[in-house]
């Protein structure tokens, strides 16, 4: 009896200590399970179809190649364009600054949202992501395991407030995404006989007809981890952000993969920034002799931050090892822009080409990295400037004159509208669209501001801009019973958002509302339910001590 009682005190000391350690355990078993059940395969070449052996037209005659350069999570300072240099003000971005100087360079572009999949849908469609539904990121369920592990093990303030009911309702991240009705801007160039191919990041449905070679891509390598080299690569400097959850995340779901065209997954070879620069540069060549479109999705520079051995001993004068390894994430896609635009130039198909180059939303706060976003207020995930007011520039030698620049109000729903029209195609007239072709202001056929409203919608975090006006609401989750908490902003002489005009702007916050609950009556109900909201410090980074009177906002998903 005595040893059996022993036994029942063992067995219980080990559950309850296993259960006090249930996150590092997670953390740490799961990266190892997920390795010893992998089906990826090594490393295999990637053959993109070959266009015609000769052309038909030259390529001044025939339409446009057009390629979009999309990063994820660039901060407006992460390039030395609008601030001088990027990172410690050091990092120069000689090539992506250059796309803007031989042609035009956005002042005020804005992303479709502050984080990535209703942005990418937006800028897909030219709709807001929210009239079909697609409202919330699909996020691994893994994460929010996490964060609620993290929230009873470690309180904080504000906190992080989860749903795991709503999370065990809902399907796996691949069955998240667009639904197939929706018509993209991939398949309009197809109708247009364009050659389609997307490279990298997606995040809009990757099971059935969600991905991207049932969505207008005639070909796709696809994005399927996370890794930009396996953590243990020689050629790897890694640099983990301790006690953050969606940093846990990701290296717990992390790994090392790509899919052609829906096929088994299997190893990229090298640095993925590299590795879908010489994809691009593949199909580049490969379609020289016909139009195409080229989507290049990147993942950098967002988490997990990695950089290539040779890129971080090139900056050994950045002292901080997180900024330095960010800051050589961001010399791999300068370097991807050269690259591209050196391919073009082989090919001859440089002055014919509209080069579109933007990021899916700001810089986010848990990289604990201060000025990714400067000038701005904010960061990913919050509709403050920093998380929306992206880098946003276009070249086109054969209509763009070079050295324009434009303090206008832009969007990403506008770049379905000028593709199509660069490409002389027609756009949909069954459905609502929501953006402009900006070609004719650029060109100055067309004079004055594209947009005179545009809008913002993530749940309960809701924003409108109009005529430089802008106003956001968001619910206090954290504080039942309590109003949403408001701000009213005069961007034209307030751009950094530092003073709430509110209270002394009564009828132009009334005239805000008014717009902005207009179009939320018009959008859709979301495709699947919210099951976490996250506190966003706006004024600091969101692994700093929060300190009363903190402005925050809580990022449903």
């Amino acid at each position: 009896m005595k040893k059996l009682s022993i036994i029942v005190i063992v067995i219980i000391v080990t559950a309850l200590t296993a259960w006090q350690n249930r996150l590092n355990i997670l953390l740490f078993a799961a990266p190892k399970l997920a390795a010893l059940t992998s089906n990826i395969e090594p490393n295999k070449p990637v053959v993109w179809p070959q266009g015609p052996a000769s052309a038909e037209q030259t390529p001044a005659e025939r339409p446009p190649n057009i390629i979009l350069i999309l990063t994820d999570d660039m901060g407006f300072n992460d390039i030395s364009l609008y601030n001088g240099g990027a990172a410690d003000g050091s990092l120069q971005t000689p090539n992506i600054d250059q796309l803007a100087q031989q042609g035009v360079r956005f002042n005020n572009g804005y992303a479709a949202n502050a984080v990535c999949a209703s942005s990418r849908a937006s800028l897909m469609t030219g709709r807001y992501s929210t009239r079909f539904g697609l409202e919330y990121t699909p996020f691994y369920r893994t994460g929010v395991l996490i964060s609620s592990w993290m929230a009873e093990l470690s309180p904080t303030t504000p906190p992080p407030l989860v749903d795991m009911d709503v999370a065990d309702t809902l399907p796996g991240i691949d069955f998240l995404g667009m639904p197939n009705e929706e018509i993209t801007i991939g398949e309009v160039l197809q109708q247009q006989d364009y050659y389609t191919a997307h490279i990298g990041k997606w995040h809009l449905g990757s099971n059935g007809d969600m991905r991207p070679e049932q969505q207008g891509f005639n070909d796709s390598l696809y994005m399927k981890g996370v890794f930009y080299l396996p953590p243990d690569h020689p050629d790897v400097v890694n640099a983990k952000i301790e006690g953050d959850p969606i940093d846990s995340m990701v290296w717990t779901v992390g790994s090392y993969e790509v899919q052609w065209n829906g096929g088994p997954p299997f190893e990229p070879k090298g640095y993925l920034t590299d590795y879908f620069t010489d994809a691009a540069v593949d199909v580049i060549e490969a379609n020289r002799n016909r139009p195409f479109f080229l989507y290049l999705a990147h993942w950098g520079p967002h988490n997990p931050v990695q950089a290539s051995r040779e890129d971080y001993d090139a900056l050994a004068h950045i002292k901080d090892h997180r900024l330095r390894t960010y800051a050589a994430m961001l010399r791999s896609l300068d370097r991807s822009v050269e690259k591209i635009e050196a391919s073009l130039k082989e090919n001859g198909l440089s002055d014919n080409t509209l080069i579109i180059f933007t990021s899916d939303n700001g810089g986010a706060g848990y990289l604990g990295l201060p000025d990714l976003n400067k000038p701005y207020r904010g960061w990913k995930l919050s509709h403050f400037e920093g998380g929306t007011h992206v880098p946003y520039m276009a070249k086109w030698p054969a209509q763009i004159e070079a050295g324009q620049t434009s303090n206008e109000a832009i969007h990403h729903i506008d770049l379905f509208h000028t593709i199509a029209a660069a490409a002389g195609a027609s756009v949909p007239t069954d459905r609502k669209l929501d953006g402009v072709n900006l070609l004719p202001f650029i060109t100055g056929e067309q004079t004055g501001a594209p947009h005179k409203t545009l809008f913002w919608h993530n749940g309960h975090q809701q924003t409108v801009w109009h005529e430089g006006w802008k106003m956001i609401r968001a619910e206090q989750p954290d504080k039942p019973g309590t109003k949403p908490i408001v701000f009213l902003f005069d961007l034209n002489n307030d751009p950094t958002e530092q003073n709430n005009l509110l209270t002394q702007q009564p009828e132009k916050a009334a005239e805000l509302t008014a717009l902005l609950d207009a179009h939320h009556a018009e959008q859709a109900a979301p495709l699947w339910q919210s099951a976490i909201e996250i506190p966003q410090l706006i004024d600091k980074t969101s692994n700093a001590d929060y300190e009363d009177g903190d402005v925050y906002l809580y990022w449903p998903n």
